[in-house]
């Protein structure tokens, strides 16, 4: 059977689980299982059991329940709902006020985090609840959270950045140096969507409070010390070279409890209920996790993602052709791939049609990274949809919709760099040369 045959039956049986509501994982695994059993002469049952141990048996991954028990304490103990005191005065005349919180909260959490997945949920799980009580609008929150939570794979340091330093065989250091610009200036474009749209909807932004002189905005903000040192301190324990991700993970969770309990709101009731909040919010993602690795062993097995890349290279496109085509194959993969899988199943034939067509390797790894946080908001297998959908209980679709605007922001950005090259190469050139 053709390949891509396959690859179209796999997506509908897919469509079909999910929406008769069948788990996110379980239709992965499935659809995975299908694949193996029926269009490869692999043993679907050995792969399934290796598949669900490797995706979570990693160090690196033990960061995300600690990032997400750090939101869970900020949250069950009103932290942060001080930190959103302390920055309101700072926000109240900015077109959006403190929806922004959502946009630059992703963006530091998730300089530290690296990981889409442990930003999304974090960060959602702190500030969701505290805007919906201020009266934001809950489509723009969902829509933000969904697409800003992305930001941990752009700004360094992150994971599907050193893989795909491994595969090209480039600079792990400059791929880092060249996500900061493009992260900032993604940072700008949803913040300046919040911003139209907060213009064109006065009515559902909440009215701004009376004006405030710095010093009262000085005094206003005590509350947000605390919770701004934390992040601080985690951040530079990160970049300082003193700790891993997953140790500043832990560094975060001691300081939470810290601050809870010299805030006198840390109780056992709200430690165990978050505790118990983390543990189904990890268990629900590392589910996910495992059977979306399920069912990249299966793309591999069957060679889709090979396939698509050599009919590419068929072609023989010119380079600004070629790069839109991979816009177009790269989207495609993303309803069924993670970013890593998608990233180490195709360079082996991209990264040589990149080279030969005069593309720098360190601008396509910004450029693949921008197209791997698209898939992460794409569906069918969107993750962080998939990530709001189950913290907040709604349709992984209406998520969909509401992270549109943000989705054409990401797409804007892809346009930019590749108009401007500069936005990604300039830094690392100026640190390390261009010779380097």
């Amino acid at each position: 059977m053709d390949i891509l045959l396959v690859g179209g039956l796999l997506l509908a049986i897919m469509m079909v689980l999910l929406s008769g509501g069948v788990w996110i994982a379980m239709t992965l695994a499935i659809c995975g299982w299908v694949g193996q059993a029926f269009f490869t002469d692999t043993q679907p049952g050995k792969n399934l059991f290796s598949a669900f141990w490797e995706s979570n048996a990693s160090w690196e991954l033990a960061a995300l329940p600690l990032f997400i028990w750090m939101g869970e304490i900020l949250f069950r103990t009103k932290l942060s709902e001080e930190m959103f005191e302390g920055l309101r005065p700072w926000l109240n005349r900015v077109p959006g006020r403190l929806m922004h919180t959502t946009i630059l909260g992703c963006g530091i959490f998730g300089s530290v985090s690296g990981s889409s997945a442990a930003t999304c949920a974090t960060i959602s799980k702190v500030a969701l609840p505290e805007l919906l009580k201020r009266g934001y609008s809950e489509k723009l929150a969902l829509g933000s959270l969904a697409t800003a939570g992305t930001l941990g794979i752009l700004i360094p340091p992150s994971i599907t950045m050193v893989v795909y330093a491994v595969a090209a065989d480039a600079s792990i250091i400059r791929i880092f140096l060249a996500g900061f610009l493009p992260g900032i200036l993604l940072m700008m474009l949803f913040s300046g969507y919040i911003m139209w749209w907060s213009l064109r909807h006065p009515e559902q932004v909440p009215a701004a409070d009376p004006p405030t002189t710095f010093i009262e905005k000085i005094k206003l903000s005590r509350s947000l010390i605390p919770c701004a040192a934390l992040i601080v301190f985690v951040c530079w324990v990160l970049i300082a070279g003193y700790a891993t991700a997953t140790e500043c993970a832990a560094y975060g969770v001691v300081g939470s409890l810290a601050l809870a309990a010299w805030s006198r709101s840390l109780t056992w009731s709200n430690f165990w209920e978050g505790l118990m909040g983390t543990t189904r919010s990890s268990c629900m993602i590392m589910f996910i996790l495992a059977g979306a690795a399920f069912l990249t062993k299966t793309m591999a097995f069957t060679g889709i993602p090979r396939e698509l890349a050599e009919w590419v290279n068929a072609m023989h496109l010119s380079p600004l052709a070629l790069i839109g085509v991979l816009t177009v194959v790269y989207l495609i993969l993303g309803t069924a791939l993670d970013g890593i899988s998608m990233i180490v199943l195709t360079s082996a034939v991209v990264l040589p049609m990149i080279q030969k067509a005069g593309f720098d390797l360190i601008w396509f790894g910004i450029f693949i990274v921008l197209l791997v946080e698209i898939a992460e908001v794409t569906p069918p297998v969107g993750f962080n949809l998939f990530v709001l959908q189950n913290m907040t209980g709604k349709d992984s679709n209406t998520i969909a919709r509401a992270a549109l605007p943000f989705f054409a922001c990401l797409v804007v950005c892809i346009v930019l760099i590749t108009v401007f090259p500069q936005i990604v190469t300039i830094l690392p050139d100026m640190v390390m040369g261009a010779d380097q």
